[in-house]
């Protein structure tokens, strides 16, 4: 077991949430500062944006071994040597003097910066189930949604007064003092007894029979698509803010902060139902905001061109659809395997990011040269999520008819 102090919920949840917020810090904080990054390291502009690519690929290749990391040597571990690796890689990312090496240091700030998020969950699921789980899952989000909000606006002004390089700076500072809370307050949730061996062989049999069950990539597609409708928008976020609003790299606020206010008020409206309603109730729910939000956006940019307020209200509510949905299909997910919740969370992660990477290396581009066709990337996002969740449902009611026909049968 650990020797970390007593930790409060409240506290627990605040940690986890600070520990998820390396991901956001690590990709909003520096967008602003990409037309400096180009100019110091006399890039292009696709190269710069590559390395977001690398970022999210390294993220999304790793987030597939955190868990089972923290399966077979504990929760707390995982996250110290992550947390460690990151800094150095920010300390990196701060001294490099060609872009080659951006990259490099931008891949290793991938590899380690998901072990917080991916952990974390198995964490709460370790020690929570049912409504609390929710709940605190819920909290934590709410929490970590102030990242996303301050991460650009940060940066923004990182960049008008100091250097892009100040940006990997203040991620280093952070880094070491989410290390020291960490060593002192997260607790160990999954004891020796309860450990997993790392074999290949162990390892081999449970991401097969994760990738093998069709309920897996449903629900957690369900998930991945939602949230690849919110980061197109923080992928296209330069294109979107300077061409399409003329907006400066300081007033990224106004696209960042309604997408996080979603966020926030989702989380809370969600800590609120849970345990009042089911979870496939309140995702329905939570649907009708994604598509309607993404719909009404569609319909907007076709009859108008871009308006300040009007094309960054739709995402608002686009995104506290996304916070109704999360924390039920989440825990759904880390459900259908009790035994392997971390590969599972690494899993579910993976798909995430996976997906992310693909929307901010090839999408993003080719949809960023018009805010119509944002708006249509990112309602087709919400069309797919919808109907892979739906098909999930009816999947998992024709599976468990069929197992209830067969003890019938048995009897």
């Amino acid at each position: 077991m650990s020797s970390a102090s007593k930790i409060s919920n409240a506290g627990l949840a605040t940690l986890l949430a600070a520990l998820a917020m390396l991901g956001p810090f690590s990709i909003d904080t520096y967008l602003p500062a990409f037309p400096n990054i180009q100019a110091t390291l006399h890039a292009s502009p696709l190269e710069v944006q590559q390395t977001l690519t690398a970022y999210m690929l390294s993220f999304a290749v790793m987030t597939l071994w955190h868990g089972a990391l923290s399966d077979a040597f504990g929760r707390r571990n995982v996250i110290l040597a992550a947390l460690a690796v990151f800094a150095v890689a920010s300390f990196g990312c701060a001294s490099v003097h060609s872009i080659h090496y951006l990259w490099g240091f931008r891949i290793l700030q991938g590899v380690s910066a998901g072990a917080g998020m991916v952990v974390g969950r198995a964490i709460i699921r370790d020690l929570y189930a049912g409504a609390p789980a929710e709940r605190l899952l819920s909290l934590v989000t709410m929490i970590f949604s102030i990242a996303p909000a301050i991460a650009p606006i940060l940066g923004g002004w990182v960049v008008s007064f100091l250097s892009w390089r100040a940006i990997f700076l203040l991620l280093f500072g952070y880094t070491v003092v989410l290390w020291w809370a960490s060593y002192k307050y997260l607790p160990e949730s999954l004891p020796m007894d309860k450990r997993q061996p790392f074999s290949a062989e162990f390892l081999w049999t449970s991401y097969k029979n994760v990738f093998k069950s069709p309920l897996f990539h449903l629900k957690a597609g369900t998930i991945a698509f939602n949230f690849a409708g919110l980061f197109l928008y923080v992928s296209a976020a330069p294109a979107f803010i300077t061409q399409h609003l003329h907006l400066g790299p300081d007033q990224f606020g106004w696209q960042f902060v309604p997408s996080v206010g979603g966020i926030f008020f989702g989380a809370l409206a969600a800590n609120r139902l849970a345990g009042k309603m089911t979870v496939w109730k309140q995702v329905s729910i939570g649907f009708c905001f994604l598509i309607g939000a993404s719909l009404f956006n569609v319909i907007f940019h076709y009859f108008s061109p871009p308006i300040l307020l009007w094309s960054v209200t739709p995402l608002f509510f686009y995104t506290f659809g996304m916070s109704l949905v999360a924390p039920g299909a989440t825990l759904l997910v880390l459900d259908l395997f009790p035994n392997i919740r971390g590969i599972v969370a690494s899993c579910q992660s993976a798909t995430v990011t996976l997906l992310g990477a693909v929307i901010a290396g090839v999408v993003a581009p080719a949809l960023d040269h018009s805010v119509l066709t944002l708006a249509l990337g990112q309602f087709a996002c919400a069309g797919i999520g919808a109907v892979m969740w739906y098909t999930g449902r009816a999947y998992w009611r024709a599976l468990t008819a069929q197992k209830q026909n067969a003890w019938e049968t048995i009897e």
